[in-house]
């Protein structure tokens, strides 16, 4: 953990610096609070290489799903030489089962790294990388609308029949809320748009099923014991991913999918709007082309020429010849 103490302290404390010379206040909870979110924008910007990498990866998931059926029906009885040849298959298509978790995985150390940062600076004010005991303690003591500690919790402000900590339940039970219902619209908004109707059954959408599921369930009652700090940070990240996700899904969709058809619906809309933008999208021309070519006659093969002496001996011809100007 520690080299991660020293990478967020430093992008926190960062944006704390900048906050500061602006005319927050370095001890108030707005600057902090959005520090933290800030800093969420920070990791997110770097983790979009891979985010990138997992949209492809989904992508050829879905796409060879109905290959990966072929063989459960043909190897079925064999295990091994299913996975074998289920692995070549992932290795022909370049893509790999575990890529699409890559973003999530890599963020859960720093998640983690922030919540017991944020979590020991409020316990005893305990400097971590960058951050020094001063800063922990300014950390710990900030209060957004002078009310609402970020380093508190909604289980540890359990009290109640006290109205002092009602605003810190209500603050995090939102968060929470926010948190749980991005992540399922997110998951969603992948399952609905930009699947292929064949890549709704099977195994890996099975496995998306139940992630939609067990994902929201899962962060909304760990959320409960995470510091408003911690819930900050990862509704605003859950909130960055929908929109990347909605931009990709949108842009560059999976053919065969809702979301592939309803581009195409707009490039369409487009192109007859502005032709002489989208000349590519001629309204009639894709359709023009597929009619010539359904029209068009095939090629009638003529029979080859033969010399006399082939004639009476039977013999084949040299080759034949598809007929360019008709029979003559």
């Amino acid at each position: 953990m520690v080299p991660l103490y020293y990478i967020i302290s430093a992008v926190l404390l960062g944006w704390h610096e900048l906050l500061t010379l602006v005319g927050l206040d370095p001890d108030g909870g707005a600057s902090w609070a959005l520090s933290i979110i800030g800093l969420t924008l920070v990791i997110r910007a770097a983790l979009i290489p891979l985010f990138v990498k997992q949209i492809k990866s989904s992508r050829n998931m879905q796409l060879i799903q109905p290959k990966v059926r072929e063989l459960q029906k043909k190897y079925g009885h064999d295990r091994q030489k299913l996975a074998e040849e289920t692995m070549k298959l992932y290795k022909d298509a370049g893509t790999n089962p575990f890529a699409s978790c890559l973003p999530i995985l890599l963020q859960m150390p720093i998640f983690f790294a922030l919540f017991r940062l944020i979590d020991q600076a409020a316990k005893s004010g305990k400097a971590h990388g960058f951050l020094d005991s001063d800063g922990a303690k300014s950390f710990a003591n900030a209060e957004v609308f002078n009310k609402i500690p970020l380093a508190d919790t909604f289980w540890g402000s359990r009290t109640w029949g006290d109205a002092a900590n009602a605003p810190v339940m209500i603050v995090a039970a939102i968060l929470v809320l926010a948190m749980t219902a991005t992540t399922f619209t997110t998951q969603r908004q992948l399952m609905a748009k930009n699947m292929p109707a064949d890549a709704l059954s099977g195994p890996y959408a099975q496995q998306q099923k139940m992630l939609l599921y067990i994902l929201p369930v899962a962060f909304g009652l760990g959320g409960v014991a995470f510091p408003v700090g911690v819930l900050l940070y990862w509704t605003t990240s859950n909130l960055w991913t929908m929109g990347q996700q909605f931009y990709v899904i949108r842009n560059n969709p999976a053919p065969g999918t809702p979301a592939f058809k309803a581009k195409q619906d707009r490039d369409k809309a487009k192109a007859a709007k502005h032709p002489e933008k989208y000349p590519s999208y001629e309204p009639g021309a894709e359709g023009a082309e597929v009619e010539d070519t359904e029209r068009r006659p095939a090629q009638r093969q003529q029979p080859s020429r033969q010399t006399r002496a082939q004639r009476k001996s039977g013999k084949p011809g040299t080759g034949s010849k598809p007929n360019q100007g008709g029979s003559k």
